[in-house]
C-alpha cells in the first residue's frame, strides 16, 4: 500500500504577505502641484481643479435684481405703447329725466376685446425682445436670471398697465360725458378686462429664454474628458 499525498504547502512569498498584513492596492493617492490629494486609483482623470459653474451665488443675485429692474422699467414703453396703439371703445351720453345716462355707442363693436388684445401682443412682444437681450449678454443663464425674467415681466406688465389707464380717457365717465355734451360720442377709460394678459410678457421670456439657452447655451464638459491621465494599475501615473 501506498501513502496518502499530501497537499504542497502555500509558497512562502504569499504566506509572508498574508502575515504581514499589507493592504491591497486598490487606491492610491496622489498630491497634485497646488492642490489637494485625490484618490488616482478611483478617479484617476481628475486634473487637480474643481469646475465652478458660473460667476457665484452673489454675482448670479446681482445680476438677476439688475435685470428685473431694467425688465420692469420696460413697462414704460409698453404702457405708452398700448395707450397709442388700442382701439378706442365709444361711449354717449343722453341726459334722461335730468339724470346722464352713459352707454355703448356700437354694442356689437369689438373695441373692447382688441383693447386686451393689444396689451397681450404688445407683452408678448416685449417678453421675446428680454429674453434675447438677456441671453445675449449672459448666456450661461441661471435660476436667478430666470426667475429676475419673470418677475420683471409681471412688474413691467403691471407698471404699462396703470400707466396706460393714466394716459388714457377720464375714469370718471359720467363727467366726460357731461363735458361732451348729450348725444356726444366719447371714448371710454382704457381698461383691461382679461386680468391674464399681465402674464403674457413674463411667460414669453421664459419660453424664449428657454429655447435660447437650449439651443445656444454653453455645454458642460463631458466627465473625465479633460486632461486624461495615464495610471498603472496601482494608480500611480504613467511617464
Amino acid at each position: 500500500m501506498t501513502a496518502p499525498l499530501t497537499p504542497p504547502p502555500p509558497p512562502h512569498e504569499q504566506s509572508s504577505q498574508s502575515s504581514q498584513g499589507s493592504p491591497a492596492p486598490q487606491q492610491a493617492w496622489q498630491l497634485p502641484a497646488g492642490g489637494p490629494a485625490v484618490p488616482s486609483g478611483h478617479d484617476h482623470l481628475w486634473d487637480g481643479t474643481y469646475g465652478q459653474d458660473g460667476p457665484g451665488m452673489k454675482t448670479e443675485v446681482r445680476e438677476a435684481a439688475l435685470i428685473t429692474v431694467a425688465v420692469a422699467l420696460g413697462g414704460v414703453l409698453l404702457g405708452v405703447l398700448w395707450w397709442w396703439l388700442a382701439p378706442h371703445v365709444p361711449l354717449v351720453g343722453d341726459l334722461v329725466n335730468k339724470r346722464w345716462i352713459v352707454y355703448l355707442a356700437d354694442s356689437e363693436g369689438e373695441q373692447a376685446i382688441g383693447v386686451d388684445g393689444t396689451f397681450t401682443l404688445l407683452a408678448l412682444a416685449f417678453g421675446v425682445v428680454s429674453a434675447l437681450v438677456v441671453f445675449l449678454v449672459r448666456r450661461r443663464g441661471g435660476i436667478p436670471l430666470v426667475v429676475a425674467l419673470g418677475v420683471g415681466g409681471l412688474l413691467g406688465s403691471l407698471l404699462a398697465w396703470r400707466l396706460g389707464v393714466w394716459l388714457g380717457p377720464a375714469q370718471d365717465v359720467i363727467a366726460h360725458a357731461k363735458q361732451a355734451g348729450n348725444g356726444v360720442t366719447f371714448s371710454a377709460p382704457l381698461k383691461l378686462g382679461a386680468k391674464g394678459a399681465l402674464l403674457a410678457w413674463s411667460l414669453a421670456a421664459l419660453v424664449v429664454h428657454l429655447g435660447l439657452t437650449a439651443l445656444f447655451g454653453p455645454r458642460d464638459p463631458e466627465p473625465y474628458q479633460q486632461n486624461p491621465v495615464q495610471t498603472d494599475p496601482y494608480g500611480a501615473p504613467l511617464p
